[in-house]
């Protein structure tokens, strides 16, 4: 196959320099395809597999182009020319990474935007002004809804992993989003597929677009190699999965929950083999820091959910184990699309119990992978073929237990968040008072006296009213006279009782 340069696909000459200065030098395919319509201003819509170029597909033209003819002249805070949307934070830092030398190439700064942390400093970069935001859809409405950002001078809108965005249910945000974006821009969507809502959004919000298939939705790399190791029993698969992690190379594992993500983490760290994991229950910080970790070989094993089975590039990831096998096929392609990226090979090992035979069959199938199982165990000649080199035992590090009930991390501030711990706290009391506050609903005025003042999720002292002093008894089901006050997570509500007391409700919400 000949390689097309970035040069002769029409790409100015101060991209080119800096594509040359990361060792970029030859187009992927989805590259040599796209380029030329998208430098012209076209609408384009993309599908190609995970790993197949698709970030530099969109950046160069999105740079290129605001850098030129449409550049805004002086920045104006909260109007970016450029948007592009990405469904998970490690996709939108990832693209932010790529894109922000081009940019700076013909002096444009960019911005991440994202929740689970919180949004001061979004804020404050959008005040500053700013030429492109990548962003996740559920923190930029919170902050278009909060005035901070208004999406009426945006020249270029990019949606990528549309189909991901489906899946997890962002659509009718992007939708939201997309129609206060000026219909005259031009719009770049990639997506592996075209199912679930995607086609309604190319057939209302992209003109006349150019459509450019570089894989079928169910390509997997040639340079991929596909094992599936069959165990017996639980405790043989924990040694195999041990066995697997030893190596010196890089190594994704991937489970179906957080809380055996976190677990398998740990216990391979205890056996000497220094592991992170990366899911929804870590903070943003936690996450940015393992995720850092594995990206400079500090660690080299990242144990994930799926959370990591798209936009997380690190190179050479030479091994892919589904620990747990994915529900869909799809899933299974993006996680087997970590490894044997950008032209590398890479090896995908599925362990299956007997109970997970049949799915993982139909699986594969869907996923048109054709293997043949092994029987095996952590001796077997494949698995120490797959194996390698064993890393140097490495003595953990005594952990210091974190307290009961001690913030993990940074608390997302944002509308959004705040409104989702609020619903949060009211499910999980059932409506009936905190637990912790002294059993049965209505008794939260135990933990009032012995805490002191009551505060709210924010930790601001709740302001006093009648019928709230701090009692310590009572049967707290709303008898006359009483105030019934619940607090649930935090928050002081009034129970409904028909006595002296006030009611008192959460306090109001920005909705986001």
């Amino acid at each position: 196959m000949s390689e097309t340069s970035f040069g002769a696909l029409g790409v100015p000459a101060p991209l080119v320099a800096v594509l040359t200065q990361q060792g970029i030098e030859s187009a992927f395919p989805i590259q040599v395809d796209t380029l030329p319509d998208t430098l012209k201003g076209r609408d384009v819509l993309g599908r190609g597999k995970t790993g197949s170029g698709k970030t530099l597909a969109f950046s160069i033209p999105m740079v290129a182009r605001l850098g030129g003819k449409l550049a805004g002249g002086k920045r104006r805070p909260g109007r970016p020319l450029g948007l592009i949307l990405a469904p998970t934070r490690e996709l939108a830092t990832q693209i932010t990474a790529a894109l922000t030398p081009l940019a700076e190439a013909y002096g444009l700064n960019t911005t991440t935007i994202f929740g689970g942390v919180s949004q001061s400093r979004q804020v404050s970069a959008l005040k500053a002004g700013v030429d492109i935001v990548v962003a996740c859809p559920g923190r930029l409405e919170d902050l278009m809804k909060q005035g901070f950002v208004n999406l009426d001078s945006v020249e270029i809108t990019v949606l990528d992993e549309a189909d991901h965005m489906a899946d997890l249910g962002f659509l009718p945000v992007v939708t939201r989003i997309l129609d206060k974006t000026p219909s005259s821009g031009q719009r770049l969507l990639f997506s592996a597929t075209l199912d679930n809502g995607v086609d309604k959004i190319v057939r209302r919000f992209l003109h006349n677009e150019v459509l450019h298939s570089v894989d079928e939705a169910t390509s997997h790399v040639s340079a991929m190699t596909h094992h599936v190791f069959e165990v017996d029993t639980a405790e043989s698969k924990k040694e195999l999965i041990e066995k697997l992690a030893s190596g010196t190379g890089r190594r994704i594992l991937f489970m179906r929950t957080k809380h055996h993500a976190k677990k398998l983490a740990k216990a391979l760290t205890d056996a000497g083999i220094p592991s992170v994991d990366l899911h929804g229950n870590l903070s943003q910080v936690a996450r940015d820091r393992n995720l850092a970790a594995f990206s400079a070989g500090d660690v080299k094993v990242l144990v994930a959910t799926d959370v990591a089975a798209r936009g997380v590039h690190v190179d050479d990831i030479e091994l892919v184990i589904h620990v747990d096998p994915p529900a869909e096929h799809k899933a299974y392609l993006h996680r087997s699309g970590r490894t044997a990226r950008a032209g590398s090979a890479g090896d995908v090992v599925t362990i299956v119990l007997p109970a997970q035979k049949r799915d993982t069959d139909q699986l594969l199938r869907k996923a048109a992978i054709t293997v043949t199982p092994q029987r095996v165990n952590a001796a077997s000649p494949a698995v120490i073929a797959l194996t390698g080199d064993v890393a140097a035992y490495v003595k953990p590090v005594p952990r210091v237990e974190q307290p009961h009930g001690q913030s993990q991390g940074g608390r997302s501030q944002g509308a959004n968040a705040q409104r989702k711990r609020v619903n949060r706290d009211d499910r999980d009391n059932g409506g009936r008072g905190s637990r912790d506050s002294g059993g049965r609903g209505g008794r939260s005025g135990d933990a009032v006296a012995a805490g002191g003042a009551r505060r709210d999720r924010t930790e601001r002292p709740a302001s006093g009213g009648r019928g709230n002093a701090p009692r310590t008894g009572g049967s707290g089901n709303g008898g006359s006279g009483r105030s019934g006050g619940l607090q649930v997570g935090g928050l002081v509500r009034g129970s409904g009782s028909t006595g002296g007391g006030a009611r008192r409700s959460a306090p109001r919400r920005a909705q986001g």
